[in-house]
Protein backbone atom coordinates (compact mmCIF):
# COMPACT_ATOMS: atom_id res chain seq x y z
CA UNK A 1 0.00 0.00 0.00
CA UNK A 2 1.37 3.27 -1.04
CA UNK A 3 1.70 6.17 1.28
CA UNK A 4 -0.99 8.24 -0.68
CA UNK A 5 -3.75 5.16 -0.30
CA UNK A 6 -2.51 4.36 3.41
CA UNK A 7 -3.80 7.97 4.55
CA UNK A 8 -7.02 7.31 2.77
CA UNK A 9 -9.92 6.60 5.31
CA UNK A 10 -12.93 4.41 4.06
CA UNK A 11 -15.02 7.75 3.84
CA UNK A 12 -12.36 9.21 1.35
CA UNK A 13 -12.17 6.44 -0.39
CA UNK A 14 -15.43 6.37 -0.86
CA UNK A 15 -15.80 10.12 -1.85
CA UNK A 16 -13.02 9.39 -4.23
CA UNK A 17 -14.75 6.33 -5.80
CA UNK A 18 -17.88 9.14 -6.24
CA UNK A 19 -15.38 11.83 -8.00
CA UNK A 20 -14.06 9.28 -10.72
CA UNK A 21 -17.48 7.55 -11.14
CA UNK A 22 -18.40 11.06 -12.01
CA UNK A 23 -15.62 11.83 -14.15
CA UNK A 24 -16.16 8.44 -16.08
CA UNK A 25 -19.25 9.12 -16.86
CA UNK A 26 -19.08 12.66 -17.83
CA UNK A 27 -15.85 11.63 -19.88
CA UNK A 28 -18.49 9.18 -22.05
CA UNK A 29 -21.78 11.34 -22.00
CA UNK A 30 -19.57 14.79 -23.11
CA UNK A 31 -17.65 13.24 -25.40
CA UNK A 32 -20.85 10.81 -27.14
CA UNK A 33 -22.17 14.22 -28.24
CA UNK A 34 -18.70 15.73 -29.34
CA UNK A 35 -17.92 13.11 -31.59
CA UNK A 36 -21.93 13.03 -32.81
CA UNK A 37 -21.79 16.50 -33.39
CA UNK A 38 -18.30 16.21 -35.46
CA UNK A 39 -19.23 13.12 -37.61
CA UNK A 40 -22.32 14.87 -38.15
CA UNK A 41 -21.13 17.14 -40.84
CA UNK A 42 -22.29 19.91 -38.95
CA UNK A 43 -19.49 20.67 -36.58
CA UNK A 44 -16.31 21.46 -39.16
CA UNK A 45 -14.89 24.48 -36.71
CA UNK A 46 -15.47 25.39 -32.83
CA UNK A 47 -17.73 28.71 -34.34
CA UNK A 48 -20.10 25.50 -35.87
CA UNK A 49 -19.89 24.12 -31.80
CA UNK A 50 -20.23 27.22 -30.14
CA UNK A 51 -23.08 28.71 -32.32
CA UNK A 52 -25.12 25.15 -31.63
CA UNK A 53 -24.78 25.69 -28.19
CA UNK A 54 -27.14 29.02 -28.58
CA UNK A 55 -28.82 27.62 -30.81
CA UNK A 56 -32.15 28.02 -28.96
CA UNK A 57 -32.77 30.00 -25.85
CA UNK A 58 -33.14 26.68 -23.60
CA UNK A 59 -29.03 25.99 -24.81
CA UNK A 60 -28.22 29.40 -24.38
CA UNK A 61 -29.15 28.82 -20.86
CA UNK A 62 -27.73 25.13 -19.76
CA UNK A 63 -24.32 26.84 -21.77
CA UNK A 64 -24.27 29.74 -19.93
CA UNK A 65 -24.40 27.45 -16.93
CA UNK A 66 -21.91 25.48 -17.63
CA UNK A 67 -19.70 28.14 -18.16
CA UNK A 68 -20.38 30.31 -15.56
CA UNK A 69 -20.01 27.21 -12.81
CA UNK A 70 -16.80 26.34 -14.99
CA UNK A 71 -15.33 29.60 -14.11
CA UNK A 72 -16.05 29.37 -10.59
CA UNK A 73 -14.10 25.68 -10.74
CA UNK A 74 -11.30 27.15 -12.03
CA UNK A 75 -10.79 29.68 -9.60
CA UNK A 76 -11.46 26.81 -6.69
CA UNK A 77 -8.70 24.94 -8.23
CA UNK A 78 -6.47 27.46 -8.50
CA UNK A 79 -6.89 28.45 -4.91
CA UNK A 80 -7.36 25.46 -3.83
CA UNK A 81 -3.85 23.90 -5.67
CA UNK A 82 -2.05 27.08 -4.67
CA UNK A 83 -3.07 26.19 -0.80
CA UNK A 84 -2.44 22.55 -0.47
CA UNK A 85 0.62 22.63 -2.96
CA UNK A 86 -1.34 20.54 -5.57
CA UNK A 87 1.01 20.93 -9.11
CA UNK A 88 0.00 21.66 -12.23
CA UNK A 89 -3.37 23.44 -11.65
CA UNK A 90 -2.46 24.28 -15.29
CA UNK A 91 -3.09 20.56 -16.35
CA UNK A 92 -6.75 20.64 -14.79
CA UNK A 93 -7.56 24.41 -16.54
CA UNK A 94 -6.48 22.95 -20.00
CA UNK A 95 -8.53 19.36 -19.30
CA UNK A 96 -11.58 21.78 -18.34
CA UNK A 97 -11.46 23.41 -22.30
CA UNK A 98 -10.41 20.53 -24.29
CA UNK A 99 -11.92 17.70 -22.49
CA UNK A 100 -14.96 18.84 -20.34
CA UNK A 101 -15.04 20.62 -17.26
CA UNK A 102 -17.21 17.94 -16.05
CA UNK A 103 -14.31 15.24 -16.22
CA UNK A 104 -11.95 17.77 -15.06
CA UNK A 105 -12.89 19.06 -11.83
CA UNK A 106 -13.61 15.70 -10.06
CA UNK A 107 -10.00 14.71 -11.13
CA UNK A 108 -9.08 17.81 -9.53
CA UNK A 109 -11.09 16.91 -6.68
CA UNK A 110 -9.42 13.00 -6.54
CA UNK A 111 -6.20 14.96 -6.23
CA UNK A 112 -7.58 17.54 -3.83
CA UNK A 113 -8.99 14.71 -1.30
CA UNK A 114 -5.97 12.25 -1.32
CA UNK A 115 -4.10 15.62 -0.21
CA UNK A 116 -5.97 16.56 1.97
CA UNK A 117 -5.92 12.82 3.50
CA UNK A 118 -1.85 13.28 3.89
CA UNK A 119 -2.33 16.23 5.84
CA UNK A 120 -4.28 15.12 8.43
CA UNK A 121 -3.17 13.94 11.54
CA UNK A 122 -2.85 10.25 11.92
CA UNK A 123 -5.81 8.41 13.65
CA UNK A 124 -8.35 11.41 12.59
Amino acid sequence: MSAATAALTRADKILCAVYGVTALVALVATWWHNVAFILSGQGRSITDFIAAAYANHAAASLTNDVVLVAVAAAVFMVVEARRLGIAHVWAYLVMSVFIAISVAFPVFLIVRQVVLARGRPSGS
